[in-house]
């Protein structure tokens, strides 16, 4: 069992000697360490969690006590096969944190750096989740979901699996998406689009120009009646050179399951492709 000199163990604390732990690392009571786990320096592993290799974890990341990271897949498929977990640095699991390992499908799931998981959020497998990602608690991301940096998932939201949500996109309270949730849009409820999230692109330091150009990219998507098509050639004619409604606009074309255009406050319902 490799242990680096500096990392502090308790006594009953469960380590499997397939195992790596890092410099400084501090392994609390009860905790659960199985299989081929690395961990990388300054990692806090509180009690009673459990942490399930295959898995990488890079530095400074915590894991509060119940949370379960890289327990089998949730998928009637799943046949055993060699998968794992991919841990960045300095994320926040806290207290029932579920993270499960990849299915044959992509064979990983990957969060990456800065992210913070509120109390008994979960990460299904072969789910990707980028940087600076907040889980308020009980948020559900199903698997083969990308969220892609400064993602925000209110509390007790949810993801469709196969979903990607955009960068400083955000999904409000007790909502739910079946469908892609283009970058800087707010979603509610059911499939509800009703906004841009204004704050999160500022603390973000996005210019106001930049800020505006999506509020007008979000009107003529979401307010009018044009089609999706139609829509976003105007934006190419009238905001092409506006690097952020460049990156909306590509989103929205890669989509394979469509976005949510209905608007709760226009009146518009539906979902559309770009195509």
């Amino acid at each position: 069992m490799p242990v680096a000199t500096s990392a502090r163990v308790h006594p009953t604390a469960i380590i499997s000697p397939q195992a790596y732990i890092g410099e400084d690392c501090e392994i609390g009571p009860f905790a659960v360490i199985e299989g081929r786990v690395t961990l990388g320096a300054h990692c806090v592993i509180r009690h009673h969690a459990t942490l399930i290799g295959p898995m990488e974890m890079g530095e400074g990341n915590t894991v509060f006590g119940g949370a379960i990271l890289g327990e089998l897949p949730q998928h009637l498929k799943f046949n055993g096969e060699e998968t794992r977990v991919v841990i960045g640095d300095h994320n926040v699991f806290r207290e029932n944190v579920t993270v499960h390992r990849g299915t044959t499908g992509r064979y990983e799931t990957r969060i990456g750096n800065n992210n913070f998981l509120m109390a008994g959020s979960h990460i299904a497998h072969d789910a990707i989740v980028g940087n600076h990602c907040i889980l308020a608690n009980n948020a559900l991301v199903a698997g083969h979901c990308i969220l892609e940096d400064y993602v925000y998932m209110s509390g007790n939201s949810a993801l469709h699996q196969f979903c990607r949500m955009g960068r400083l996109s955000l999904l409000s309270g007790c909502s739910a998406s079946t469908k892609d949730v283009p970058p800087f849009t707010i979603q509610q409820h059911i499939n509800h689009v009703c906004g841009v999230n204004v704050v999160g692109m500022r603390r973000a330091g996005i210019p106001a120009a930049g800020i505006d150009a999506i509020r007008r990219a979000y009107q003529l998507i979401h307010r009018t009646e044009k089609t999706l098509p139609s829509a976003l050639m105007q934006l190419e004619a009238d905001l092409g050179d506006v690097d952020v409604v460049v990156e909306m606009i590509s989103f929205i074309r890669e989509s394979s399951r469509g976005i949510n255009i209905a608007d709760t406050h226009h009146g518009l319902s539906g979902n559309r492709h770009a195509a």
